[in-house]
């Protein structure tokens, strides 16, 4: 099929305004952008919101259909859109397992708007990634195009090693940090986290820049704690990635999962994280946190040029998520990601035109950004009951 002969006949994607982000911290769990919304700017070619109050088929009838549908050129094109149109919803509600309303005795296009606001309101409450589907039109036929998306929340998947570190040092914990570090093992190898240490990740920029920074500043009463922060950084770095990249830790997780032993509360939500990470490597041994990676579409009438944010840049191993080094860090995102129009997200798209329609969901990716909120939120607990 040609895409380029494809044309935009109905759109009920969620409206995505221009990110505005400033990293907010969050207790125990991974760092949050206060943002207003994030994604794309709304489409010229958005249906229009249909409001319904007592009577739903009157509340349709005062929408205004999209112009497209409004100027078909014959009525034997509008039949076929119409025919087209039912056959490509019946897919998707059969996918979804949605018994969609009988809309047939309302005349086009009306039934096909009153059909599409109705499917569009049940596979939302049933199917959580669920963000919208489009009504397309090529040379050939009209089908439906669903997308699901794993709604990322404008957050910083950003997991600190600084405390795992020293967990590893703690005679009282040690058992507790080699179980940790298979789960991290299992997040560098095979989820493919990126490490700020290695030379391609979005961090080692920003912390090379860091360190040129402070070494072409004017000396201060701050500097040699400056560059102490940026030399523990790179150290303990080093270190733990040298222990991730020992695939050891992959194959004796099990092993340390079924022998651990909880002495207390933190010893038992950590051996939950490992358990949920271990389910994870055995159901999905080959997939990484950028399977699914979609960059939005790029809407033809907005002329913004911004860039969109990778998902690389907001999720990665970081030194720490404390002190002086981090919020210099935090602010260089803050002012980055503030230019970007958009940001990338595991998305599925699923097209309904009597082709074989995929099987994938997002679930990996539901329990993996669970995972990476979970493991972050212990690591900060032992930092605040270490002291």
């Amino acid at each position: 099929m040609n895409y380029a002969t494809q044309h935009h006949i109905g759109n009920y994607q969620h409206t995505r305004t221009k990110t505005t982000t400033a990293i907010a911290p969050t207790v125990g769990r991974v760092r949050q952008l206060d943002a207003k919304t994030k994604g794309r700017k709304p489409s010229a070619e958005r249906q229009a919101e249909i409001r319904t109050d007592s009577n739903a088929p009157n509340g349709i009838l005062k929408c205004t259909f999209l112009p497209k549908l409004k100027t078909a050129q014959s009525v034997e094109a509008c039949q076929k859109t119409e025919r087209d149109f039912y056959k490509s919803l019946s897919k998707l509600a059969k996918h979804y397992r949605i018994e969609p309303m009988q809309t047939n005795s309302f005349k086009f296009p009306y039934n096909i708007t009153l059909a599409m606001w109705d499917m569009e309101n049940k596979v939302k409450r049933t199917n959580s990634n669920w963000d919208g589907f489009r009504l397309v039109k090529d040379s050939r036929k009209t089908y439906f195009i669903g997308e699901e998306r794993y709604n990322t929340g404008t957050t910083l998947y950003y997991i600190p090693v600084v405390p795992l570190f020293k967990m590893l040092k703690d005679p009282k914990r040690k058992k507790t940090a080699q179980l940790l570090l298979s789960v991290c093992s299992y997040l560098y190898h095979i989820a493919q986290i990126p490490y700020y240490r290695q030379e391609e990740s979005y961090l080692y920029w920003l912390y090379e820049m860091m360190n040129d920074w402070v070494e072409q500043d004017e000396e201060t009463e701050e500097t040699e704690s400056y560059k102490s922060e940026l030399k523990n950084a790179e150290y303990i770095g080093d270190r733990i990635e040298q222990k991730l990249f020992n695939r050891t830790n992959l194959k004796v997780f099990e092993q340390r999962l079924n022998r651990f032993k909880s002495v207390d509360m933190f010893d038992k939500e950590c051996w939950q994280v490992a358990c949920n990470a271990f389910a994870l490597c055995t159901e999905y041994p080959n997939t990484t946190i950028f399977s699914n990676a979609t960059l939005p579409e790029k809407d033809p009438y907005d002329d913004d040029e911004n860039e969109i944010i990778g998902m690389e840049k907001y999720i990665s191993f970081i030194a720490d998520t404390k002190g002086w080094l981090y919020e210099s860090l935090s602010d260089t995102i803050n002012n980055e990601f503030n230019e970007y129009g958009a940001m990338e997200e595991p998305t599925i798209s699923k097209r309904f035109d009597g082709s074989e329609i995929p099987t994938a969901n997002l679930d990996f990716e539901n329990r993996l950004f669970g995972l990476l909120n979970d493991l972050s939120g212990i690591l900060y607990k032992y930092k605040t009951i270490e002291k």
